[in-house]
C-alpha cells in the first residue's frame, strides 16, 4: 500500500477570519469521510470533542463514530454548518451525534456543555481537548495583552477547566487527549501567544497524567506538525499559507485524516497503560 497521493504547495492564496471554515479551502481538507474504516475499537464508549466541526477535531469525530463511539462536538455558532456535515457522518455511522455549541472559554458555557454531554451521552468516557485560537503576527509590538489574554484562556484555562469538570465522570479507564503542536517543542515566532499555550498543553498533559493517575484517568496529547486545516487560511499569513507545509521531509502538510488513528489508539483500552506521552505526528519533521 502506497501513502496517499495528497496535495502539495504551493497552494493558492486564501485568508480567511477566524474561526475559519472548510468550505472556502482549496484544497479541501481529507477528514477521512470516503477512507476511514472502524474496527469496533471504541465500542460502547461516549466521547466529547473541542472543535469537532472541522480539520482535527472532525477528523477524530468521525474515527470515533465509526470505531462505536457516540460523539458529542462542541464549536463556536459561527461554524453550525460545519458541525451539522459532521454531525450526519457520525449518524451515518450508527452512533449518536451530540451538536452543542459552545464557546469553552466562558466557564458557565463550559460547566453547560459537560453537564448536556453527561445527561444526553449517559455520560463520559473520552476528552478530547482540540479547539485553539490562533492569530499570526508581524512583528511582537502587534501583540496586546489582550490578544495574549484570549489566546491563552481559549488554549489553556479552558483545558483545565474542562477536564476539572469532566474529571468526576471520567472514572474507571476514562481518559483525556489534549492536542499540543510541535510548537510546543519548536516554537515559531510568529505565532508567539499560540505557541506558548502549546507548550503549558504539553505540561499539563504529563502533570495531569501524574496527578489523575489514581483516579485510574489516563491523560496524553497528541502534537501535530503543519496539518491542512481551516486554522490555517485562519490563522497564518497568505504567503506561509501558500507554501505551508514544504518544509517537512514529506515536502506537503498533513490531513486531518492523518491523524485520526492517533487519537483512536490513545483513546482505546489497549492504551491502557500508555498515559503522559506527548505523540508527535509532523510528516517526519524533527522536534527535540
Amino acid at each position: 500500500m502506497s501513502l496517499p497521493d495528497y496535495p502539495r504547495p504551493p497552494f493558492k492564496p486564501q485568508q480567511q477570519g477566524f474561526p475559519g471554515k472548510t468550505g472556502p479551502m482549496e484544497p479541501t481538507p481529507d477528514h477521512g469521510e470516503t477512507t476511514y474504516q472502524g474496527h469496533g475499537l471504541l465500542a460502547g464508549k461516549r466521547a466529547l470533542i473541542t472543535g469537532g466541526d472541522s480539520g482535527i477535531g472532525a477528523a477524530v469525530a468521525i474515527a470515533f463514530a465509526r470505531e462505536g463511539a457516540d460523539v458529542a462536538i462542541a464549536y463556536l455558532p459561527d461554524e453550525q454548518a460545519d458541525a451539522e456535515r459532521i454531525g450526519a457522518l457520525i449518524e451515518e455511522a450508527g452512533r449518536k451525534a451530540l451538536l452543542a455549541p459552545c464557546d469553552i472559554s466562558d466557564p458557565a458555557q463550559a460547566e453547560q456543555l459537560v453537564d448536556r454531554v453527561v445527561k444526553e451521552l449517559g455520560g463520559l468516557d473520552v476528552l478530547v481537548n482540540n479547539a485553539a485560537y490562533q492569530r499570526y503576527f508581524e512583528s511582537f509590538d502587534e501583540i496586546t495583552l489582550e490578544e495574549w489574554k484570549r489566546t491563552f484562556d481559549t488554549n489553556v484555562h479552558a483545558v483545565f477547566n474542562l477536564v476539572r469538570l469532566a474529571v468526576p465522570h471520567l472514572q474507571n479507564g476514562g481518559n483525556v487527549i489534549n492536542t499540543a503542536s510541535v510548537n510546543s517543542k519548536k516554537p515559531t515566532p510568529n505565532i508567539l501567544p499560540y505557541s506558548a499555550t502549546k507548550g503549558a498543553v504539553a505540561n499539563l498533559t504529563i502533570g495531569l497524567a501524574g496527578l489523575l493517575a489514581d483516579k485510574q484517568i489516563r491523560v496524553n496529547a497528541v502534537l501535530p506538525g503543519p496539518i491542512w486545516t481551516p486554522f490555517i487560511p485562519a490563522g497564518m499569513a497568505a504567503e506561509e499559507v501558500e507554501s505551508f507545509g514544504s518544509q517537512t521531509p514529506f515536502g506537503r502538510p498533513g490531513q486531518p485524516a492523518e491523524l485520526a488513528s492517533a487519537y483512536v489508539m490513545l483513546a482505546c483500552d489497549g492504551a491502557s497503560y500508555t498515559s503522559g506521552a506527548l505523540l508527535t505526528v509532523s510528516g517526519g519533521a524533527v522536534t527535540l
